[in-house]
Order: C-alpha cells, then sequence, then structure tokens
C-alpha cells in the first residue's frame, strides 16, 4: 500500500549555497497556492506545489514592486512554462528559472527544491 504524501512526515527543503534547508512540512502546501516562508538570512521564498505534486521555490520579493506578495499569485503555465503572476502589477514569473515572461531582463532568484 501506498501513503498519500499528506499522511506522511515529509519536508519540503531548499538548497541554500551548499547545503540543504527544511522550510516546512509538505501538507503546508495546497496545489494550485503559494505560501511564504522565512529563510535564515532573513529574505522569504514562495513555494508552490502544482497539481502534478512538482514543487517550486523562488523569491517572494516582486522587483518590479518591491513587495512580499508572490506566494498570493496565481499560478499558471505558458507554452508549457510553469508560473505565477504577481497579484499587484500582473507580471509572469516562471517558477523554475524565476524569469519573467514579461521583461526578459528582470528574474527573481529560483531555488532547487526537494522532499525528503
Amino acid at each position: 500500500m501506498t501513503l498519500a504524501p499528506e499522511t506522511t512526515d515529509l519536508k519540503v527543503q531548499l538548497r541554500l549555497a551548499d547545503d540543504w534547508f527544511t522550510v516546512c512540512d509538505l501538507d503546508r502546501l495546497t496545489p494550485g497556492r503559494g505560501v511564504a516562508a522565512l529563510l535564515p538570512d532573513g529574505s522569504q521564498v514562495a513555494l508552490f506545489r502544482d497539481r502534478a505534486g512538482i514543487l517550486y521555490g523562488i523569491d517572494n520579493r516582486d522587483p518590479f514592486s518591491g513587495a512580499a506578495v508572490l506566494s498570493r499569485g496565481l499560478t499558471g503555465t505558458h507554452q508549457g512554462r510553469p508560473f505565477v503572476a504577481s497579484p499587484l502589477l500582473k507580471q509572469r514569473f516562471d517558477l523554475v528559472s524565476g524569469e519573467c515572461l514579461d521583461d526578459a531582463s528582470v528574474r527573481v532568484a529560483a531555488y532547487e527544491v526537494r522532499v525528503e
């Protein structure tokens, strides 16, 4: 029998520099919605879990407004690329690379994410 991820003690981790940092329990991430988490350096990460169970992590700060709001954005896909749209000015950020799909000169940090 296989257990659903929500019934286990799995942890979401981000790669920071040369080590992994435990952010939260996997069951805190609802598919299609974002969650903000505080990192050790005081910055924030926006974590996402898509409906297929794939995890993404990008900087939570919207570079156009300066507000820490990307975790509150709407998720979607554009030409096969998963993105989150800022809830303020609606720019879309690729959840894999952090690149702004509406202005290629702008990007946010993207993190490698795993479940342990």
